[in-house]
């Protein structure tokens, strides 16, 4: 008996050790790419550092007492949710509109669908690329578009009060088609019975999107959400092809404003501040979202 114990205890053993010697790469891997930068960020945003000292002054907390308390920063924090909350709202009512549409039986819809779903997968500048010779107010499409009726385009990369709402143009086209076509994966997943049984009962076209549609594709909608939300956040390239967070700081998101505080003003500290506080908003939005949805989303 002591002998079947022995040998299940060094098999248990052999089974954890073979465990532990495949694991380990995959471990070390992502502590070392992923959750060491976190702890090494942290501790920047403790530090007074132009990455050129040899090494960093501690300054404890200071550095998000200065960045809390500062005008510009929560200038800089509006922008970015108003920027973000532009993107997400439009991309999931532009997608799901698009999805319905591209659910139709409609000749060519497989053209179209690829034609929605292609700015998603260029690259951030040749699409900043495109819209900034789009929106060009010498030259550009947008002029040709305007001008046979009498007006005149704006400035839309230079004025202040039109560069916020062009990024979120180009932002929207870029996304949507994505959007478009999680939600088409969902629609065509969804149970017909469902809606025709509610269609034979009288139920209007609305009434039975608003009530076995929609809710249905509840866990999609979830997950373009939060995706959605933490991708615009982090939104840079674009940003920096076409507005570079101007003019002055109308286009500056915090992303951008890392940016500038780590490699403009060579400021470490308070750019691993930032990057520490857009951190722990996303942690806050995300866990918030994950609460509030998980009552209301049911997966079949």
């Amino acid at each position: 008996m002591a002998d079947g114990n022995d040998q299940r205890k060094r098999r248990r053993r052999r089974e954890y050790g073979l465990f532990a010697l495949l694991v380990a790469p995959n471990l070390l891997v992502i502590a070392v790419f992923a959750y060491w930068p976190i702890i090494y960020n942290a501790f920047l945003s403790l530090t007074d550092w132009n990455m050129i000292a040899a090494r960093p002054k501690f300054v404890g907390l200071a550095n998000y007492g200065r960045t809390l308390t500062d005008p510009a920063f929560h200038k800089t924090l509006w922008i970015t949710v108003v920027f973000t909350g532009l993107i997400v709202v439009g991309s999931l009512v532009i997608g799901l509109a698009l999805a319905f549409l591209f659910n139709l039986p409609l000749k060519g819809r497989g053209a179209v669908r690829t034609i929605a779903f292609a700015p998603h997968i260029l690259s951030g500048a040749a699409v900043a690329t495109i819209w900034a010779f789009i929106f060009d107010p010498g030259y550009g499409l947008m002029r040709a578009l305007i001008e046979p009726f009498g007006a005149e385009p704006p400035d839309w990369m230079n004025n202040s009060d039109w560069a916020l709402p062009g990024l979120v143009i180009v932002y929207l086209w870029k996304n949507v088609g994505f959007a478009a076509l999680i939600y088409l994966a969902g629609l065509q997943s969804l149970p017909k019975e469902l809606d025709e049984a509610a269609a034979i009962d009288g139920a209007s076209t609305w009434t039975r999107f608003r009530s076995i549609k929609l809710p249905l594709l509840a866990p999609i909608t979830f997950f373009l959400l939060i995706t959605t939300v933490i991708g615009t956040f982090q939104a840079f390239d674009v940003i920096a092809v076409m507005t570079g967070g101007g003019p002055g700081d109308a286009t500056t998101t915090l992303s951008w404003s890392i940016y500038n505080e780590g490699f403009q003003a060579f400021n470490a500290g308070r750019a691993a501040t930032l990057s520490i506080i857009m951190f722990v908003i996303l942690l806050v939005v995300t866990t918030v979202q994950a609460r509030v949805m998980e009552r209301r989303v049911h997966y079949r």
